[in-house]
């Protein structure tokens, strides 16, 4: 379905897009409680690192469960909820662009995983937003989803 397409699907149903500063907003939350979360469960870990090489060693070791734990809370919000803790906080929204309800697991994990991946690619996947007329961005892409504000 084209950017233009679902702009059109939206409007008839009156639903608004998210704006980039509501959706900047959740990623900051999500991503300072992702980081909250992560230094509760290795806690125990860091407290024993004395030196920052160590501190710079452990948590290059730790990357792949960063990794799993952000696809994991992504995943469960967004299939569960539609929205993540930030995106709640935001009052905004993650629709499938089929059903406009919230994605179903499958949706849910591919756009977890892409989000990850456009982390990691410098951001592009994110800036990719600013070139679509329903600011979709690399996840949403592959997921058919937008965001939507809730009220």
């Amino acid at each position: 379905m084209s950017t233009d397409t679902i702009t059109q699907k939206l409007e008839r149903e009156n639903i608004s897009l998210a704006s980039f500063a509501r959706r900047i907003y959740a990623f900051c939350i999500d991503e300072v409680l992702i980081s909250i979360l992560f230094m509760v469960i290795y806690w125990d870990k860091f407290a024993q690192v004395t030196t920052y090489e160590e501190t710079v060693l452990l948590a290059s070791a730790l990357v792949f469960q960063m990794v799993v734990l952000k696809i994991i809370y992504q995943t469960f919000f967004t299939w569960y909820y539609g929205a993540s803790i930030g995106k709640i906080m935001m009052k905004i929204i993650c629709i499938d662009v089929d059903v406009l309800d919230k994605p179903n697991l499958a949706a849910s994990l591919s756009r977890a995983a892409m989000r990850v991946f456009g982390e990691m690619s410098f951001y592009l996947g994110f800036v990719w937003a600013f070139g679509n007329s329903a600011r979709q961005t690399w996840h949403d892409k592959l997921a058919k989803t937008v965001v939507v504000n809730v009220a």
